[in-house]
């Protein structure tokens, strides 16, 4: 490829940022167009999670561009979950048995601004915001905009088209609209949604609650979780169904009605959000969406990567991690293929599409065990059993979780498959009182390992990925 070709980039949010910065370290001329203003400059969220998970997968990302070291100093680590029951009583589960695997909260608007400000140091790339897409070409590879603060539409060519543009992706809606070819593509929504919540710090810029800890207040058919902030404040983020159940949205609608729902379900939480209503009732409520799509280029002039591609629901703590993955797969395919754009987009969709499908499912799964289970007496005698497990065979035994969230050398499908057998096989084994935790480690991993690997031959057999 010739490193004068022009890329267009649509959307300078996380994943259009870092793959800016990444293609003009590779020497490639890159504008990239962002219908927000700048985040460096302007203070707003438009819905969207203000603190984000940050683990391995991610890091790698960080690590290729050559900034992880002005990376860390934005995160702070959580080793854990913390859950706080219906009474105030807390119990904390670690997030591995392994006293170097933690997630990282982080800003979104920090870590977007710092990649912007790494990118544009390169004079090959130029930043253009308040410019919305209204449409893209596909054909010619040229893409239409319109100015927010002038009102003029124009017009922009390219060599090739990043579609970054996040879950509502204008490239995506011109691929079905335009019928050029056969493009397969679902939305699902989870019937609950989710507005953002504050637990401000303390007179002095403490935490009030634990920052070594991402909170979960698991209630059934709703939840609260919290994210430590760097100010010393906490991102509390509810989720609750749309209509269903005694409370929800719909039918929170005085303050009174958020205060009873709030001190009989979350007491503990309550006495930490001082301006519950005033954030309540101003503050947006998200949707939860999962976004799949095939295929993710077309004819070697465009590409859709991030959200626009594969938008998940965020109970992984994976969006971020696997647009930045994105970023790094799709580098690797680009080394592997320089001079064919058409041959590059198509090699990168096969090597990543399984995987992205997986992060997506992943997430669900998370959604009810994060909201259902993480409190069930079996299930918190599975996470003791995987944490002893880690801890006692830390290079021969990794849960599902630390296979997706810490193993960046493991892609998500195999994560997945090899993490859903396991536990299966130690549900069967508990449930079945075959083992317990008082049972002798040693001989514990062997019967997993076993079970698992029968489960995992079952599943072969009948066809199963």
């Amino acid at each position: 490829m010739s490193r004068k070709e022009n890329v267009l980039i649509i959307g300078a949010g996380l994943c259009g940022s870092l793959l800016a910065l990444r293609l003009a370290q590779r020497g490639y001329k890159v504008t990239v167009y962002e219908k927000r203003p700048d985040v460096r400059v302007a203070n707003f969220s438009s819905g969207r999670s203000i603190n984000l998970a940050l683990s391995d997968r991610g890091l790698k990302a960080m690590e290729m561009v050559g900034i992880a070291e002005k990376v860390i100093p934005l995160c702070i680590p959580m080793y854990g979950r913390l859950m706080h029951d219906i009474h105030g009583d807390t119990f904390a589960s670690n997030y591995s048995g392994r006293d170097d695997e933690y997630i990282n909260s982080i800003s979104r608007g920090g870590l977007n601004g710092l990649l912007l400000t790494e990118a544009e140091k390169h004079e090959n790339v130029t930043l253009h915001f308040n410019k919305k897409c209204i449409s893209v070409d596909i054909e010619e590879a040229k893409a239409s905009f319109k100015c927010y603060l002038n009102k003029e539409e124009f017009t922009v060519n390219a060599d090739v088209i990043f579609g970054a543009d996040g879950a509502g992706s204008v490239l995506r809606k011109n691929y079905y609209l335009e019928k050029k070819f056969l493009f397969s593509y679902s939305q699902n929504y989870l019937t609950h949604g989710y507005k953002e919540l504050e637990i401000p710090a303390n007179k002095d810029g403490s935490h009030k609650i634990s920052s070594a800890h991402l909170h979960i207040w698991p209630r059934g058919e709703y939840m609260l979780i919290a994210l430590p902030n760097l100010d010393g404040s906490f991102t509390v983020t509810l989720f609750l169904s749309y209509e269903e159940g005694e409370y929800n949205f719909n039918n929170l609608t005085t303050p009174e009605k958020v205060t009873e729902f709030f001190s009989t379900q979350f007491p503990d939480a309550l006495e930490l959000i001082p301006e519950i209503h005033a954030e309540f009732f101003n503050n947006p409520t998200g949707a939860l969406g999962t976004i799949k799509c095939s295929p993710w280029s077309y004819k070697g002039k465009t590409l859709l990567m991030g959200d626009a591609a594969h938008a998940i629901v965020p109970f992984y703590g994976q969006g971020m991690n696997a647009s930045f993955e994105d970023v790094v797969v799709f580098d690797q395919v680009l080394e592997q293929h320089r001079g064919d754009w058409e041959t590059t987009l198509k090699a990168y969709q096969k090597v990543r599409k399984e995987d992205t499908d997986a992060i997506a499912d992943l997430a669900i799964d998370n959604y009810y065990e994060m909201r259902d289970h993480v409190a069930n007496s079996i299930f918190k005698q599975k996470r003791k059993l995987e944490m002893d497990l880690e801890k006692g065979f830390p290079e021969d035994y990794f849960s599902k979780y630390s296979m997706v969230t810490f193993n960046e050398k493991m892609n998500y499908a195999k994560a997945m498959k090899i993490g859903r057998a396991q536990d299966k096989a130690l549900l069967n084994l508990i449930t079945e009182d075959e083992i317990s935790t008082e049972s002798n480690l040693k001989e514990i991993l062997k019967q997993v390992q076993r079970e698992t690997n029968e489960i995992l031959q079952e599943d072969k057999v009948a066809g199963l990925k």
